[in-house]
């Protein structure tokens, strides 16, 4: 046979077919090996869970032999926790794998597109939530009142913040696992866990189920009970905080607080949200109407009485500052609210009377040094410093601290410093204008000598009063508008000339010259302490024009005399010398008794004044002075839980919810109320300053109604530059346009004439 030989095209050919064949052969190479790792990262990953899967039962095992106490109550509360086993795992993780693996096949074969779209679809899926309704609570609150079960607390507690962070800017937070619920679920929710929640949390840390003080929460914190649960006091109270701020109804922050107070002795662990309770508790205090101001105070005083130290710095000058706020001004209106305030403060120091007193040393030497500027450099701000209400109402303040805790050695050392300013502040400005001011410092005066049993001369402050010429001379005022000497400090011009004032100021030396010689008509020396009022009284009456005055200081004569001759006579039966200490037990009875006749004289003075003072209160606030008096109401009112839990249920009974859109309305109808109110005042107030501008032409005349102070006597007031008058105030030379015409007029005809 002949050899066949090939083409050179099909020689070309051969090279195609062999590079074809290796290329598929390194493409099996290839598949081949993916697969390999495939199967590597499978064993890998399951091999790995099992390892964990045996290494988390072991634990679980050795727990039971090294702590059998938390083992058992695993077992009660999470028996699924328990319930463990490897072999479900590894099947788990196998499935998972190979799900993965066919999941990446898939994706391959599909392309990156479809990818995209699964990332994006898991993505929409993630923020879904459960809506809370009816039934879950209720759920949550048989399973925790029946079983105590561990999981429904929690929930509750995640319901809770959900609750109280309604309407938040950050309130759809992936992080959260609850989703808004409605208003009837809101109610609810904050009924139950405010209700009961103190009681679980105290059953699972092992606490009694009321009271208990710092101590108590110090120890506790190093058990293991604490170390579970203290995420669940913290969240409580920090979301009962924030919903707090959020509140605008008085009677649901009251009951919140309410309930608060009973949990208020977790705080001890928390000092960032104790400072945040105290500031919260203050404003409530001092800015809530109805028995707001009430429920606040009680929440501030258990804290002191429980935290001690923790809190009592911070208490004791949060609230002088917020009394300081809100007694720049008075009328009859205000006046009982501020002593009921004034009250709450003197009650918050007898918590511990020496880290009061070290409060009180300081707030006094503050009142002392603005007293010493006023002293030495006379002008009329540093007089105005100390003649306004703010000044005036501490030094009131501290009188009364001073009364209540006079026989407290740590705090009767006071009582000095606190008589030099008043006496200092009663003569700054020795002038008839300032009679109520003077009034007021003799008040306080004998408030501190009847507590402490010192003798402070106060007599010569009411004698050098009786002297002036304003209540010396008849009134040429007329009769004028009945005087309140409670709300005011200074008087105008015109006032002064009025009968009114002439017999309000008569009268209240009277009573106050009677107060203080009462104090001493049980004392030996009665008759010379009494002798100089007397001659001066008696004085006063040939020196005064007006027939009532004589009429009123004849009768107090007559009262010191027989008060002396009562003292006098039992004088003349005792042995002992002046300096004997037996001199302090002298008429001991009768002044328990107040058998002197000054003695009886005064109570008569005391029921006209408060005749007097009833007729000039024209209205009165809701917290007065009855709610003021801390008796047995309140303590009584602490131990009736079911009465609060009514109230409770009446309370959470409406549709509000936090961060909605009752919340954010009414503020702004407040606001345009309030703009509305100012527009107007500020016309009528225009008005009739153009109109007193118009009328009143001498600067001898020109007076204003407030309680401005104006420095020294009368002579050195000025009238104000041109350069410094406002728009609306116009020079007093009104003259009108008819009266310019006619003058021009005969003007004219009298250069004719000529």
């Amino acid at each position: 046979d002949r050899p066949t030989h090939a083409s050179p095209a099909q020689n070309n050919s051969f090279p195609s077919l062999t590079m074809g064949a290796k290329g598929r052969v390194k493409s099996l190479d290839n598949e081949m090996s993916d697969e390999e790792e495939k199967e590597e990262t499978k064993s890998n990953k399951t091999s790995k869970s099992r390892s964990q899967a045996k290494e988390h039962k072991s634990q679980l095992e050795r727990l039971k032999d090294k702590d059998p106490e938390f083992y058992e109550f695993l077992k009660e509360h999470d028996e699924e926790l328990l319930q463990f086993n490897d072999e479900d795992i590894d099947e788990d993780v196998t499935t998972d794998v190979e799900d993965a693996a066919t999941d990446v096949e898939d994706a391959d074969l599909q392309g990156d597109d479809e990818i995209g779209r699964h990332r994006v679809a898991e993505k929409k899926e993630k923020p879904s939530k459960n809506v809370i309704t009816t039934a879950m609570v209720d759920s949550w609150c048989n399973s925790v009142q029946e079983k105590g079960n561990i999981s429904a607390v929690r929930s509750l507690t995640r319901a809770f913040r959900t609750a109280c962070h309604y309407g938040d800017d950050g309130g759809d937070d992936s992080s959260t696992k609850f989703s808004i619920m409605s208003s009837s679920v809101f109610n609810k929710i904050m009924l139950f866990v405010l209700s009961e929640m103190d009681a679980i949390l105290r059953k699972l840390l092992k606490l009694p189920s009321s009271g208990g003080k710092k101590e108590t929460i110090m120890d506790l914190m190093n058990t293991k009970h604490w170390k579970n649960y203290n995420h669940l006091v913290k969240s409580y109270l920090g979301n009962a905080l924030h919903v707090l701020n959020q509140m605008t109804d008085t009677e649901m922050i009251s009951f919140t607080l309410r309930r608060l107070k009973y949990s208020s002795i977790f705080l001890a662990a928390f000092p960032s949200l104790l400072r945040k309770y105290i500031k919260v508790a203050l404003h409530f205090w001092a800015t809530g109407g109805g028995a707001l101001p009430v429920v606040s105070f009680l929440f501030l005083r258990d804290l002191c009485i429980r935290l001690g130290s923790d809190c009592l710095d911070e208490c004791f000058r949060g609230i002088y500052k917020a009394y300081v706020l809100n007694c720049q001004f008075i009328n009859a209106v205000k006046l009982q609210h501020l002593q009921f305030l004034g009250n709450c403060v003197i009650e918050l120091f007898g918590v511990d009377v020496p880290t009061a007193y070290q409060h009180a040393f300081v707030f006094i030497r503050q009142l002392a040094m603005i007293l010493r500027d006023a002293l030495n450099t006379k002008t009329k701000e540093a007089f105005r410093k100390v003649y306004e209400w703010k000044f005036i109402n501490c030094l009131e303040l501290w009188t009364g601290a001073i009364c209540a805790y006079s026989s407290e050695a740590d705090f009767s050392p006071l009582a000095y410093p606190l008589t030099q300013i008043i006496s200092g502040v009663a003569r700054l400005v020795p002038t008839a204008r300032y009679f109520p001011l003077r009034l007021r410092c003799v008040k306080m005066l004998n408030r501190i000598a009847a507590a402490t049993g010192t003798f402070i001369p106060v007599s010569m402050l009411l004698l050098d009063m009786l002297e002036m010429k304003e209540l010396n001379r008849h009134p040429t005022g007329g009769v004028g508008k009945a005087v309140d000497l409670r709300t005011i400090l200074k008087v105008s011009k015109p006032t002064l000339k009025t009968r009114a004032f002439q017999e309000a100021c008569v009268f209240s030396v009277a009573v106050e010259l009677a107060e203080h010689l009462a104090q001493w008509s049980y004392s030996v020396a009665f008759f010379e302490l009494s002798f100089i009022p007397l001659v001066r009284l008696r004085s006063f009456c040939k020196s005064t024009k007006v027939e009532r005055f004589r009429k009123e200081m004849r009768q107090l004569i007559n009262q010191i005399e027989a008060s002396s001759e009562f003292t006098n006579e039992r004088r003349m039966s005792i042995s002992f010398l002046p300096n004997d200490p037996a001199a302090m037990s002298f008429l001991e009875d009768e002044k328990k008794s107040e058998a002197s006749p000054l003695s009886q004289y005064v109570l008569t003075l005391r029921q006209r004044a408060q005749q007097r003072n009833d007729m000039l209160t024209e209205s009165s606030v809701l917290v007065g002075e009855h709610s003021s008096v801390f008796g047995k109401k309140i303590s009584e009112s602490d131990e009736e839980d079911d009465a609060w839990n009514e109230e409770g249920a009446s309370v959470f009974n409406s549709s509000w919810l936090p961060g909605g859109d009752s919340k954010t309305k009414k503020p702004k109808e407040i606001k345009q109320k309030k703009k509305k109110r100012k527009m107007e005042e500020h016309n009528t107030v225009a008005v009739d300053e153009d109109v007193v501008e118009e009328l009143v032409l001498s600067s001898d005349e020109e007076e204003s109604a407030s309680d401005t102070l104006s420095a020294g006597e009368d002579d050195d007031e000025k009238l104000v530059p041109p350069r410094h008058r406002s728009k609306k105030q116009k020079p007093p030379t009104n003259i009108s346009k008819t009266k310019v015409k006619s003058r021009a007029k005969k003007s004219k005809k009298r250069k004719r004439a000529n």
